[in-house]
């Protein structure tokens, strides 16, 4: 079986097992994502869905939050961890929101990678989950799954393996896809503990099951 043969099975056969998998962070608003995926770095989605009702209480929209004091900011965030650095990105992110977009998050890749604490994993994960468009999120279920499974070997930059999926993951489905290698991640292809083979749907294609590639 070639990579791209591979790759379209793993999508099938994830979407079977994961048929409403989507983005595990909480929102109803384009900033809102920003935010979050902002705090969701080396912290929990789940956390990170608790901070976030009381930043939103205090700070309901864009021009509230672009207002407040990065120290402000801070004291609710700091649950999720690197306080410091995330309230300061947040703040410049809201205000350049604010100021240059009208308060819209911007409908354009290059354009969200400019905004402060923003790479090509939050900016893809803006592009497919708010916009709809082809996107490839590399986050850490990602990249460790698709070396597991063979479709990229031994590549652990991001970038790298954005880049390498982009060739072998169809654009309409890359965004669902990448949902739905972390709930495979969380569920069965842990990392913390011996992954689940016996129960994975896709354990007779793996290979870390010693399936070989031609």
């Amino acid at each position: 079986m070639t990579k791209e043969n591979l790759a379209l099975e793993i999508v099938e056969r994830l979407k079977t097992e994961y048929p409403e998998a989507g983005c595990t962070l909480d929102y109803d608003d384009a900033w809102k994502l920003l935010v979050s995926v902002r705090l969701a770095a080396q912290c929990t989605d789940a956390r990170v869905n608790v901070v976030v009702e009381d930043l939103y209480a205090k700070y309901p929209d864009v021009d509230a939050l672009a207002a407040a004091e990065p120290e402000d900011i801070e004291r609710i965030v700091k649950p999720c961890g690197l306080g410091k650095s995330k309230a300061r990105d947040i703040s410049a992110c809201m205000k350049i929101l604010k100021n240059e977009y009208g308060g819209k998050v911007p409908r354009d890749f290059d354009s969200l990678l400019k905004l402060p604490g923003v790479g090509r994993k939050s900016a893809n994960l803006i592009m497919g989950d708010v916009f709809g468009e082809p996107a490839i999120v590399t986050d850490t279920h990602c990249i460790r799954l698709v070396n597991r499974m063979g479709l990229v070997d031994g590549i652990k930059d991001p970038k790298k393996v954005e880049m390498a999926l982009w060739k072998l993951i169809p654009p309409k489905e890359g965004s669902d896809f990448c949902h739905r290698l972390v709930y495979h991640g969380r569920d069965v292809c842990t990392a913390r503990t011996k992954p689940r083979c016996e129960r994975c749907c896709l354990a007779d294609i793996c290979e870390k099951n010693g399936v070989e590639k031609p």
